[in-house]
């Protein structure tokens, strides 16, 4: 796939500018948005992902296109996963409402720096050593295995790393917030940093534990730098939104942690697979390509995607409406008592 200079540029001017309008919006008017407006916002991002995606599709081809949508949708999803976190972080450090979207957006803008670097350096990787694809494919069944471990997000899934932990050591922290400011000063005059701060490490440090899952699992469906960067872009995109418009709905998502173990344990697979069928490391087979090694074409791993995630989403409420009845009939017992 060659990408053009000016593609790239546009590219990347066309998305700079959604993150300015998206920044002018929260700065002239820090709010809690209501469900009309984040689903306004969220279907626009969809439907621009989605014809971002059918470009593709034109310009460069079924096999691109369908790469750019499985990557995409692999990323969507773990971004949902991400809002769990991010909904602990925010309760846990009191983060007023009205300037959430503030910490949401910063949030996310570190992590497209931080995705972008890691997607440069993996991208350097993945053409110039096969035997990555070993270290990816085995780190995504790893941490599939890991999601298979984790039960309903609570408090305990939040632990506050190193440097948070430093920074409230080392930092003058004041006990309240002002607005949406990382710093204030005292009455003495005295500038220092408000908890603001640290709810911005703990977004971004977060980011950086998410990029380490997410970035693995999009090379194991393409290995195209422009694909993989702009499907972690436009699953970031609108991220903010959703986080207001899910809500509770995502106490409801109670099997998404095993759809996503199945999505990355099969995509770790996959990966494996290709490293085995392009193999050049020396202790295994010589140092020769295996042969018969399956190939696991796009096309089959797009609807393994779609397949597994829709399940996991219609499981997950399926069994959430049938406690809601079960909780509701114990509590008309109890009344009727």
């Amino acid at each position: 796939m060659h990408v053009s200079t000016l593609v790239w540029g546009v590219t990347l001017g066309g998305l700079i500018a959604v993150l300015l309008i998206d920044l002018l919006i929260i700065g002239r008017r820090p709010h809690e948005p209501s469900f009309r407006e984040a689903t306004s916002w969220v279907v626009f991002y969809v439907l621009l992902a989605a014809a971002f995606g059918t470009w593709i599709w034109m310009s460069y081809g079924h096999q691109y296109g369908q790469e750019f949508f499985a990557g995409w949708l692999t990323e969507y999803s773990l971004s949902i996963d991400n809002l769990f976190v991010f909904v602990i972080i925010m309760s846990r450090f009191k983060v007023p409402r009205i300037y959430q979207q503030k910490v949401l957006l910063i949030g996310i803008v570190l992590a497209l720096v931080m995705r972008g670097i890691f997607i440069a350096a993996g991208a350097a990787l993945v053409t110039r050593f096969v035997w990555v694809f070993y270290l990816f494919g085995l780190f995504l069944i790893y941490t599939a295995w890991t999601f298979t471990r984790q039960g309903e997000a609570d408090d305990s899934d939040f632990k506050e790393n190193l440097l948070i932990r430093w920074s409230r050591r080392v930092l003058p922290i004041s006990k309240d917030y002002d607005g949406a400011r990382l710093t204030t000063h005292t009455s003495a005059g005295k500038w220092i940093f408000t908890p603001m701060l640290i709810v911005m490490i703990a977004i971004g440090t977060t980011d950086l534990i998410f990029a380490l899952d997410s970035i693995p699992a999009i090379f194991g469906l393409t290995t195209e730098p422009y694909l993989v960067f702009t499907a972690n872009v436009f699953a970031l995109m609108g991220l903010r939104q959703l986080y207001f418009l899910l809500g509770g709905l995502l106490d409801r998502l109670v099997y998404l942690n095993l759809g996503l173990a199945a999505v990355l344990g099969f995509i770790g697979v996959k990966l494996i697979l290709t490293a085995l069928a392009e193999n050049n490391v020396p202790f295994i087979n010589g140092g020769e390509p295996i042969p018969g090694v399956p190939h696991i074409s796009i096309q089959v791993s797009l609807a393994v995607i779609i397949g597994i995630l829709g399940i996991a989403t219609i499981a997950s409420l399926i069994k959430s409406s049938r406690d809601a009845k079960k909780a509701k009939a114990s509590v008309d017992a109890v009344d009727a008592d």
